[in-house]
């Protein structure tokens, strides 16, 4: 009886090795949320018997950092989220190993964008673009009109009503930030962003925290990645979206780990991933991410985007992930540093411009306007250039990872100076022109 039983013992011993040795534990690192996870997981392991997904959550730049850091002992076998960029820092790290995926009739681009890493070291499982979002009942009962473009959310009605994530804290809102950059230009860009954050109610530190408050109604209006849009639109939230004319789309992304564990498992998931099964799954209510096979589109609801026939996504601007790359952490601190940081400065700013500039509606009062327009020169000024914030000497300073580097100390505490000093002035300025109104 003991044989027996140890025999038995045995026998699923070898059997549980077998399976792991076919399968086993592939451990993923991805920014996505359990909403958009677990579906994936549920249907891989579903078709892998034997095989588990063991899925870790982290923001995008804190994943990027911890495969760096982890590189001589890696544990990970796959490294999935939205932002191209952050898979270009990583192949330029040799943290990525280079796969040829099985499955095949997949396009080569989205809109105007490579969907594919051309050298073979990350793949485009999902299509993303970038916009605002807002909730319909919300707006009614405020009075305020559906925005379109970037620019509205400058105007004076949407103060108090507007949302962002951190994007020092959320990949998808470094996209949205850099793209904005990419297509009005660095100086305009950035008079945009800070016109539009002296309007902002809150900035989160999660991007979902942004479709949460919307979704709530705790605030009215968003600044996100699509699928949230879409996903709480599939939930029966009543919000809507826009694709503002500056916008891009591009691929959300997977790579195999360089050295990963479980290579064999890595490949069987980004195989599933692309397939039929794995791309259907895209189009979930809790997910509604836009597919890179052209022909689950035959599948989707009603109204839902088609970045391959609907002919806004071909006039969407080419975004570069190398210029972003070049200058995404410098592009994070100035975000944090001129806005993030001095947010009650800059709306105190921005609610006196407008005040100002209510009062001199139908008024012909030329040094007030002029002063106005100083006002708002000061909030729009940069302490850097564009070649500046790409340049070794300023990007350099931002390599110590949790360490700041003491240049790096340096820069904050400039920035922050400017911002406040830019802010305090301009709030000055626009309260002497509502003087020479009143």
């Amino acid at each position: 009886m003991i044989r027996s039983i140890t025999a038995a013992a045995l026998l699923a011993l070898a059997a549980s090795t077998s399976a792991y040795a076919e399968g086993g534990k592939v451990t993923i690192v991805t920014s996505f949320s359990k909403d958009v996870t677990d579906p994936f997981k549920a249907g891989f392991e579903a078709a892998h018997p034997g095989v588990t997904l063991d899925v870790q959550n982290k923001n995008t730049s804190a994943g990027v950092k911890y495969l760096a850091e982890t590189k001589s002992n890696n544990q990970v076998d796959l490294f999935w989220a939205s932002a191209p960029d952050a898979f270009e820092n990583l192949k330029s790290q040799d943290l990525l190993a280079k796969f040829s995926p099985s499955v095949t009739g997949l396009p080569d681009k989205v809109g105007s964008y490579s969907v594919n890493d051309p050298d073979g070291y990350y793949f485009g499982f999902a299509a993303s673009g970038y916009g605002i979002m807002w909730n319909d009942r919300y707006l009614e009962a405020n009075g305020i009109a559906k925005p379109a473009e970037w620019i509205d959310l400058v105007k004076p009605e949407y103060h108090d009503h507007v949302a962002i994530a951190a994007p020092s804290r959320s990949g998808t809102t470094h996209l949205t930030i850099e793209t904005i950059l990419q297509g009005e230009g660095w100086d305009k860009g950035w008079g945009t962003l800070k016109a539009i954050g002296g309007n902002l109610q809150q900035v989160t530190e999660r991007s979902f925290g942004v479709p949460d408050a919307v979704n709530s109604g705790q605030t009215g209006i968003g600044i996100v990645i699509d699928f949230f849009a879409f996903s709480a639109q599939g939930s029966g939230f009543p919000v809507g979206f826009a694709y503002p004319s500056v916008t891009t789309v591009v691929p959300a992304n997977i790579g195999i780990v360089a050295n990963a564990p479980n290579a064999d498992g890595a490949a069987k998931f980004i195989n599933f991933l692309l397939g039929e099964d794995g791309q259907t799954i895209l189009l979930e209510p809790a997910i509604r991410r836009l597919p890179v096979n052209p022909a689950i589109y035959a599948k989707a609801p009603e109204g839902f985007p088609n970045p391959f026939t609907d002919p806004r996504f071909q006039s969407m601007i080419t975004f570069s992930a190398e210029t972003s790359s070049s200058r995404s952490d410098v592009v994070d601190v100035l975000f944090d540093q001129l806005i993030s940081f001095q947010l009650d400065n800059l709306k105190g700013a921005s609610a006196a411009i407008h005040a100002a500039s209510k009062a001199l509606e139908g008024k012909d009062n030329a040094e007030a306007s002029a002063k106005l327009d100083e006002a708002r020169a000061l909030i729009a000024a940069m302490p850097i250039t564009a070649e500046q914030a790409a340049s070794p000497e300023i990007g350099d300073a931002f390599t110590g990872g949790d360490q700041k580097t003491s240049r790096q100390a340096e820069l904050e505490q400039q920035w922050a100076a400017f911002a406040d000093k830019n802010y305090a002035d301009a709030k000055a300025k626009a309260e002497e022109a509502l003087a020479l109104v009143n």
